[in-house]
């Protein structure tokens, strides 16, 4: 489907309700094939999990992985001057000619993982607003950045991976999980790009003050996204909804990503499942905004580093899942006894 451009928080409110549901016929068939092949049930764990979950969402008993997208939103935080991030603002914009340059971690797994990577830069050069003095965006800035990950979801993609780029986005994701979840900022804000002590008592100093000059963001999942979140941030909210509009499954990356893309869940239960955590990020806020959601991580290597890096990596788990349930043989085809 075209979805039409959202131009306020009522209309991305509305674009939320009535989602569609996955396709259980799929699921249904795509377990009865898992049933029958030469293996005990269940003996490959999570890999058949995830085959069910992508035939649900790609509406084929035999899902597929041709057609893969993984997108890196870029911006830029007013609130980095204070001092939250080991790295300058101006790394943001050095980064994204990085990827261009093919010299990052993302660009070389993600030709491993055989996905094609965008990056979309929003506005680095108009930083959001620091968000202890006033909202990170104005509503028109927030819709803008919410469509331009919303048109970024290609229809036909098989899977799309979300991840971003931006210096000082670990504390406006520690600020949003604040106001969705609750709990004092240091039970969210980590080292991110590696503060020190000082640097993360800062942070958590700052992400309390956002919440107080923002009290109304807990009540509101979209306030609390335009309040204390960024551009690419709300990209991939955007992005998110998109996917789900159109049955597109989607792996989030790290603590930001998943941070970017939690009140949706808030805003509609359910509307979250279309969508799987890809890594257990090492930045301390993600466990607790994991459990909240009611995730599992399909993998846990210890990465912080963002870029949709995490995600790509969890590709290739897709693929192995996807490998075996196409290639595999039923036990009437190898001749093989069930079991009694």
């Amino acid at each position: 489907m075209t979805e039409p451009s959202p131009q306020n928080l009522e209309a991305i409110r509305a674009l939320c309700r009535d989602l569609p549901p996955g396709d259980d016929a799929a699921a249904f068939t795509a377990r009865a094939r898992q049933d029958r092949l030469t293996k005990p049930p269940g003996s490959l764990g999570r890999l058949e999990e995830i085959v069910l979950w992508l035939a649900r969402w790609q509406g084929r008993p035999l899902p597929r992985l041709e057609n893969v997208d993984i997108v890196v939103f870029a911006g830029n935080h007013g609130v980095a001057a204070q001092g939250v991030s080991a790295y300058p603002a101006a790394v943001t914009a050095q980064m994204v000619a990085n990827f261009a340059a093919q010299g990052a971690a993302i660009n070389q797994l993600a030709r491993q993982a055989g996905a094609e990577l965008r990056v979309v830069p929003l506005m680095l050069e108009a930083p959001t607003a620091d968000f202890t003095h006033a909202p990170a965006m104005s509503e028109m800035e927030f819709c803008a950045a919410f469509a331009a990950g919303m048109a970024v979801v290609r229809q036909k993609a098989d899977l799309v991976c979300l991840g971003e780029m931006g210096i000082g986005n670990t504390t406006a994701a520690a600020a949003i999980a604040a106001a969705l979840f609750g709990g004092d900022a240091a039970r969210w804000v980590g080292r991110g790009t590696g503060v020190d002590d000082a640097g993360l008592r800062r942070k958590a100093e700052i992400v309390e003050r956002a919440l107080v000059c923002h009290p109304g963001a807990g009540a509101d999942p979209l306030e609390a996204a335009r309040c204390l979140g960024g551009r690419e941030l709300a990209a991939i909210l955007g992005a998110t909804l998109a996917a789900r509009r159109s049955r597109v499954p989607v792996l989030l990356d790290g603590f930001v990503s998943t941070a970017a893309a939690a009140p949706l869940a808030s805003l509609e239960a359910g509307a979250l499942d279309h969508a799987l955590v890809a890594h257990a990020s090492a930045e301390a806020g993600h466990a607790g905004l994991v459990e909240a959601l009611g995730q599992r991580p399909l993998l846990d290597l210890g990465m912080r580093l963002g870029e949709a890096s995490g995600a790509a990596v969890a590709v290739l788990i897709l693929r192995a899942a996807l490998a075996c349930h196409a290639g595999m043989v039923t036990f009437a085809e190898a001749g093989v006894a069930e079991r009694a």
